[in-house]
């Protein structure tokens, strides 16, 4: 079992930086690959980036190539996605998730957090 919190969304200005973390609890963290996902009212949970239990291995979104970086720490249990170059277009709910394969549909992860709100104001 896993649990996920996530912290650090907020609201900036288009074209700030955020970093959003996913702190995670059992022992089994490094094993797992951690994804962020992102949610607007009325859609669904789009992805956003993964990264494997190693590290080596991400995968990003078009939309926000070049612009966000996640990044995990396995003695510490957490993963991060550092965001810069905010559009409003990336003003959303964002969740992490943690689940066995590198996959972009959010039906692969098994855990996940209770959500952050990231707004983006032009």
């Amino acid at each position: 079992q896993v649990q996920l919190i996530e912290s650090g969304g907020g609201v900036v200005q288009a074209g700030g930086s955020l970093e959003l973390s996913c702190t995670a609890s059992g022992r089994t963290f490094s094993t797992y690959y951690m994804a962020w996902f992102r949610q607007v009212p009325g859609k669904e949970r789009d992805f956003v980036a993964y990264i494997s239990w190693s590290g080596r291995d991400t995968d990003y979104v078009d939309s926000v190539k070049g612009r966000f970086t996640i990044s995990r720490d396995n003695t510490n249990n957490t993963a991060h996605l550092q965001m810069n170059s905010l559009k409003p277009e990336d003003t959303a709910v964002y969740y992490c998730a943690a689940g066995r394969g590198p996959h972009r549909e959010y039906f692969f992860y098994d855990y996940w957090g209770q959500g952050t709100q990231v707004t983006v104001s032009s």
